[in-house]
């Protein structure tokens, strides 16, 4: 029992000193021991870390931009208007109306060449317009006889002349062509055209639509010689609206 005390003693009184380990085990410092919060300024060092010797030449926000870029910004700058790129050009299709108007005047074959379709849709609107102001709801039937038209008139053309021509195309020339028959329609509003003056009015307004789109047909195509032939089919095309118009 005595051993055992003398041991434990022994035990208990070793070196090791818990007030030097606190500033010498480990090299702590003793502002680590006993921390307390300081403010330290580091912007002098963070200045010189991130300083460049290269200066900045361009501008904030407004970089510069790249050689390759230059071209495509110019060719961005120098695009056409919105209406121009869907196909809407009211100067052409004023010219196409006033073709259509006077059958003596020469039909440019470049603006006629063009695929619009914006002239021909209103001239068919109001054509089923004034029929229904005239108590016949014949939309339908404009629309079926122009389609059913148009893809006769394409591949006679096609088969009559050397150049090709695109439906689009055949379906502008016999809808811009179909303003004198509109113009006969509003006129059936008002006056009746189930007589001898409405019979002469339906004939001489299917000439003027036939003569038109006859006279456009053989400038595009060149086709100067074969402008009766290219009539005949135009005159049966606005007969079948001319009956719409008068019955």
């Amino acid at each position: 029992m005595g051993d055992f005390q003398n041991f434990e003693q022994e035990f208990y009184q070793s070196g090791y000193d818990m007030d030097g380990q606190k500033e010498d085990v480990y090299g702590y410092d003793p502002a680590y021991v006993n921390p307390d919060y300081h403010e330290v300024d580091n912007s002098a060092h963070l200045a010189d870390e991130y300083t460049t010797t290269a200066s900045y030449t361009g501008q904030v926000y407004q970089p510069v931009a790249p050689p390759e870029q230059t071209e495509y910004i110019d060719s961005y700058e120098a695009e056409p208007p919105l209406l121009e790129e869907l196909g809407i050009n009211f100067d052409h299709i004023w010219q196409k109306t006033l073709t259509v108007l006077n059958p003596l005047k020469p039909a440019d074959g470049c603006i006629m060449n063009e695929t619009d379709l914006t002239g021909p849709v209103i001239f068919c609107i109001a054509l089923g317009a004034t029929l229904l102001m005239a108590g016949k709801a014949h939309f339908g039937y404009v629309y079926g006889i122009s389609a059913l038209g148009c893809m006769g008139m394409y591949m006679l053309l096609n088969l009559m002349s050397s150049y090709s021509i695109s439906s689009g195309c055949v379906a502008s020339v016999l809808g811009y062509c179909l303003l004198p028959m509109v113009g006969l329609s509003a006129f059936a509003v008002l006056y009746s055209l189930q007589g001898l003056l409405g019979t002469l009015l339906a004939l001489f307004v299917i000439g003027w639509c036939s003569l038109s789109a006859s006279k456009i047909f053989s400038s595009t195509l060149d086709m100067s010689g074969q402008q009766l032939l290219v009539a005949y089919p135009c005159a049966l095309l606005y007969g079948v609206f001319a009956l719409l118009t008068v019955f």
